[in-house]
């Protein structure tokens, strides 16, 4: 199994609790804005290979109330639309799934305005007829990871003092049905036919799975396994972000073949292989996603009705 970086891999609900929006912390928001300068309307998280080759690339420090990003965002411009770079693991591949800050990498995406968020990773197999080279956009999520903060309403006090509620969100359909839409088109226009749909299991690596842990991850009719998906798709959903995972698998998982088991050196052979190919669709999926003021689906009102005490950025 491998995962695409880890492997190789309303206004009421943006008040602070009962307070509204005091001019101290439109100050705080605008004061920060001006420290970035530079905005975007998409995001994308993944690895140096996605923005690396492109001209006049500004690359920024965002600080968050969660502590640093992975890395600094890197902004540049592709078919017309402004896009935010964020690798994932870090520039240099150094931090492990389990030791993202995913909350500072979604939050600092929100602050610079980007609204939606496309996801491209690495993932194993689950069944045989998803070997290496296979294209999946997921509809579903299953979480079997043990020590990451996932999520932003844990009732503990941020630096500046407020104190997020402790609310629950629905994360019933963890991806963004309309980006879900644009990302398939992209791999069919790039003669990459996807899977529509399918079940992506986050692990908390670093390790691969045993046979075992694959076999029963099979059994329960789960399509793929990585180690990055969860929490960036429930915390993208705690911000209203839009979210779309385009997995790319690059080894059969230690349940689904014979032999012995997943190799990091094979499954780096594999993505090596197809990254430019994943690129394609992901600039592509950048080029169709509509207008973040055209939005209207249900990752736009997951705040709805709810009192979060946080003001999103």
């Amino acid at each position: 199994m491998a995962n695409a970086e880890s492997a190789h891999q309303g206004n009421a609900r943006q008040e602070t609790a009962g307070q509204g929006t005091t001019g101290q912390e439109t100050a705080r928001k605008e004061t920060a804005r001006r420290k970035t300068g530079e905005r975007a309307e998409i995001g994308v998280i993944g690895g140096s290979g996605f923005y690396s080759f492109l001209e006049n690339v500004t690359e920024v420090q965002v600080p968050t109330p969660y502590g640093s990003p992975s890395d600094s965002l890197f902004f540049g411009e592709l078919a017309g639309r402004r896009v935010a770079f964020l690798p994932r693991h870090g520039r240099g591949h150094h931090l492990p799934p389990h030791r993202i800050n995913y909350r500072a990498n979604l939050w600092a995406l929100r602050s610079v305005g980007v609204r939606q968020v496309l996801a491209p990773c690495a993932v194993g197999g689950l069944r045989p007829e998803y070997g290496p080279g296979t294209l999946l956009v997921p509809d579903q999520l299953v979480d079997r990871t043990k020590s990451r903060a996932d999520t932003y309403f844990d009732g503990e006090p941020l630096p500046e003092g407020s104190v997020p509620k402790v609310v629950h969100v629905s994360l019933a359909d963890p991806y963004c049905p309309e980006g879900r839409t644009v990302a398939l088109a992209a791999a069919r226009g790039r003669d990459w036919e996807p899977v529509d749909g399918g079940t992506l299991v986050v692990i908390e690596g670093p390790r691969f799975g045993t046979r075992a842990e694959s076999r029963w991850h099979a059994a329960m009719g789960w399509s793929v396994v990585g180690m990055t998906g969860h929490p960036e798709a429930a915390l993208a959903r705690e911000l209203e972000l839009c979210y779309t995972a385009i997995a790319m698998v690059t080894d059969l998982d230690a349940g689904a073949e014979a032999g012995e088991g997943v190799s990091h050196e094979d499954v780096m052979k594999v993505f090596a292989s197809n990254v430019d190919r994943l690129r394609g669709v992901v600039f592509d999926a950048v080029a169709g996603l509509q207008a973040n003021e055209d939005r209207s689906c249900l990752c736009t009102t997951a705040l709805s009705g709810l009192e979060t005490g946080i003001e999103l950025p």
